[in-house]
């Protein structure tokens, strides 16, 4: 091993296994839980530090980690051993430290979370995460995952091991080992956008430790059935292949014939050609066939509980499709030095009719799109772990190219006839036909980026993190003929233009302490005119604008900066992690629509906002028998800036002041275990994010609480229950600006999953 590598311990936090981590971090993933010998030391030192807790072995048999003495091979190798709900690292290599190292608020929600809470949409799991919302799919945007980070829109900052995730669709969880969310502006690893944060799901990758399989069946209220199967075959010495399978059917909770039907794979393969290089694959399939819910409205004010409306038979659906292939290659160059490079090729496509009960007109109300999205991506890193001038370097530079072709349109409705009450509704009164129209917009955006970071131990007690990044890109967006909503008509037109932008991040961490830290960090972000790609010309919902000179290219990319103090500490032998956090984003040179949130016309970076708040967190065992996850967020928000001097000084739109969630599990027998969810939001008003609030438009605020028990029969088998929504909770979850559209919690359901693995 070289100086460098066996220097890894020291910086930040957990010194006492000083042996493991001099490993961990800069080895790759393989190295972590694969190398017998790394299993080895692994099952000494936590031994060790069985050692000091007289119901460590407990744990260690409950938790299903460490089996036989070596990490299971189907356990989280991102989690923390022995600690299932602490996430140790980020699987993005450019992270290059513990994430009780890296000086940004991360929220890691790990395999045991997720299976647990018996969520299975990323969705609904974001969604309760502190800080995070939802937005309501509308006519301007597509209907889908459309997420809001700390006030910020964040549905294109999604991205899957480290590369963009194409397309706005529903995104599932059953090939998921965790789900890693960055807090703040990130351009310096994720390009452009991610200025309240960006989220990277990281998928099951095939083993070449051990052979295992599992499959798990449930069943439960609301017609719930979910199957998965999880394969894992190791070929040989060199070669290894994994299969990941997935059906779904059931109701929308109380809200049927609401309902969502998916098919999922991911099959990924591992081969080591020789010592230094490792090339693995997978292909991800998903095919969705939902009838999504609409949700109600409001009345006088307030969300109207009465609205039993769910759409039309005939009408209504919601189809999403994704094939997204991903080929990485791994090459240790030296011991210092590693090269990786990852290729995604990628498809998604989006069609939907939703149909919801108008107030204004009394009539039905349909929202349709499609929406077709061809990705190609590259990534190179090449990661330098040496000493320089005495202080150790862990030094990236890479490349990044992206194309995006993305091509959107409608659908005609023809209504011959149709019933609409939507307190008493029957759903499926509707004559008439449907059509899909020509694509009306049809984007193609080209990135190539180039970036350098560096990690520097300065000694015993400092470490310097920064990075650069340059993007630059080439936008071209052909819209057709529209008609607007006010009657004129907008010719067709393209748009073409190319710019580039700069970003970075620069932070400081100081641990003199054994366990803990307290650090400081400044990044920040940039988001292009026009670059939510599926919002074509509306320039309300992150389409593309022209001031009223028709300009549009002249515009400046919005740019924002997040300053952020905050602490970490890693206590229990490592296996609780608490943190806690303050920042301040800013975000400059907004580009504001005219108040009609359809049209291109707009307002070129007249506007500006503020996000500042506090961030908790703690995540792990807090006892032998209890571990938890939980974060709660302070926040407030204001509008500093705007064409319209109104609104100066509004909240921002889509913003809960305050959330948490607390997951808590308890070990009670080796064999049976409880626990339970507890999610809070604020109020939050209605509107864009980047626009002032609307303060007329109001949700009120809730809390719901989930539990749930499983019980080991053997170490093959085992039975979990989830009961959602315990205290059946009327909550609403999102609302568009006019509150013509309010998203419906799910109400209370139960179901029972039986895992069998072999």
């Amino acid at each position: 091993m070289s100086e460098a590598m066996s220097d890894n311990s020291k910086p930040g936090l957990g010194n006492s296994n000083s042996a493991i981590r001099g490993a961990l971090s800069l080895r790759r993933e393989r190295d972590f839980s694969r190398s017998a010998t790394l299993a080895g030391s692994l099952t000494l030192v936590i031994s060790t530090a069985m050692i000091g807790s007289a119901h460590a072995e407990e744990v260690s048999l409950d938790t299903l980690v460490i089996e036989d003495g070596r990490i299971a091979a189907d356990a989280n190798p991102y989690a923390e051993p022995n600690a299932p709900y602490k996430a140790k690292r980020s699987a993005d290599s450019r992270h290059v430290r513990d994430i009780a190292d890296t000086p940004q608020t991360m929220t890691v929600i790990t395999k045991a979370v997720i299976e647990e809470s018996g969520k299975t949409e990323l969705k609904d799991i974001l969604s309760a995460q502190p800080g995070i919302t939802l937005g309501t799919g509308e006519g301007g945007n597509s209907f889908g995952d459309r997420y809001i980070i700390r006030g910020y829109e964040a549905r294109n900052d999604i991205y899957t091991d480290g590369l963009r995730d194409p397309g706005l669709i529903t995104r599932e969880t059953f090939a998921l080992e965790q789900i890693e969310i960055a807090k703040g502006p990130s351009s310096t690893f994720a390009g452009r956008g991610s200025t309240g944060g960006a989220v990277n799901s990281v998928t099951k990758k095939a083993s070449l430790d051990d052979d295992f399989s599992s499959v798990q069946a449930g069943l439960g209220t609301d017609s719930y059935q979910r199957y998965s199967l999880d394969t894992n075959k190791v070929v040989s010495d060199d070669l290894a292949l994994r299969f990941n399978a997935l059906y779904t059917d059931a109701d929308i909770p109380d809200r049927a014939p609401a309902s969502e039907q998916r098919q999922g794979a991911l099959i990924s393969g591992v081969f080591q050609a020789t010592d230094d290089l490792e090339i693995s694959a997978d292909y991800y399939y998903f095919r969705g066939n939902d009838k999504t819910d609409g949700g109600t409205f409001l009345t006088d004010g307030k969300p109207d509980k009465r609205v039993q409306y769910v759409g039309q038979d005939g009408l209504d659906f919601q189809d999403t499709a994704a094939d997204i292939a991903t080929l990485k290659l791994d090459y240790q160059l030296s011991n210092e030095l590693r090269l990786e490079n990852k290729t995604r090729l990628g498809s998604t496509s989006n069609d939907y009719i939703i149909s919801t009960y108008s107030t204004r007109s009394g009539s039905l109300r349909n929202f349709t799109g499609w929406q077709e999205n061809d990705y190609l991506g590259n990534q190179t890193n090449l990661i330098l772990d040496t000493r320089l001038g005495g202080m150790r370097h862990t030094l990236i530079t890479g490349i990044e190219y992206a194309s995006e072709d993305t091509k959107g349109g409608s659908y005609s409705v023809t209504t011959d006839s149709v019933s609409i009450d939507p307190y008493n509704p029957d759903n499926s009164s509707w004559v008439g036909s449907t059509s899909r129209n020509s694509a009306a917009t049809d984007l193609n955006l080209t990135t190539l980026s180039a970036y350098v970071m560096d990690t520097v131990t300065l000694n015993d007690d400092w470490e310097l993190f920064g990075g650069l990044r340059y993007d630059r890109f080439d936008y071209e967006l052909w819209a057709a003929e529209k008609t607007n909503r006010d009657g004129s008509v907008t010719p067709e037109t393209t748009y073409q233009y190319s710019d580039g932008f700069v970003n970075g991040h620069l932070g400081a961490v100081y641990s003199p302490w054994e366990h803990g830290n307290v650090y400081a960090s400044w990044s920040t972000s940039s988001n292009i005119n026009g670059g939510e790609s599926d919002a074509g010309t509306s320039c309300g919902y992150g389409g593309l604008c022209t001031d009223a000179d028709g300009n549009f290219s002249a515009a400046e990319p919005e740019q924002s900066v997040n300053l952020e103090l905050g602490t970490k500490w890693n206590l229990m032998d490592e296996q609780l992690l608490l943190t806690a956090a303050i920042f301040q984003t800013t975000k400059d040179d907004v580009i504001e629509d005219n108040g009609d949130s359809y049209a291109s016309g707009g307002h070129l970076n007249t506007g500006k906002n503020r996000v500042e708040g506090i961030e908790l967190g703690l995540s792990g065992n807090l006892t032998s028998r209890l571990s938890g996850q939980f974060g709660v967020a302070f926040m407030d928000s204001e509008t500093l800036d705007s064409y319209n001097a109104d609104n100066i000084g509004k909240p921002k739109a889509n913003f809960a002041e305050q959330s948490a969630n607390l997951q808590l599990r308890y070990q009670a027998t080796s064999q049976f275990a409880f626990g339970g969810t507890a999610t809070y939001s604020s109020e939050i008003f209605g509107g864009q994010p980047d626009a002032a609030a609307r303060t007329s438009i109001e949700l009120p605020d809730y809390w719901v609480f989930d539990a749930f028990a499983s019980y080991a029969f053997s170490p093959q088998l085992s039975l979990r229950a989830n009961i959602q929504n315990l205290l059946d909770e009327d909550y609403y979850t999102a609302v568009y600006r006019g509150g013509s559209i309010v998203y419906i919690g799910d109400g209370r359901s139960a179901n029972l999953s039986l895992n069998y693995k072999f």
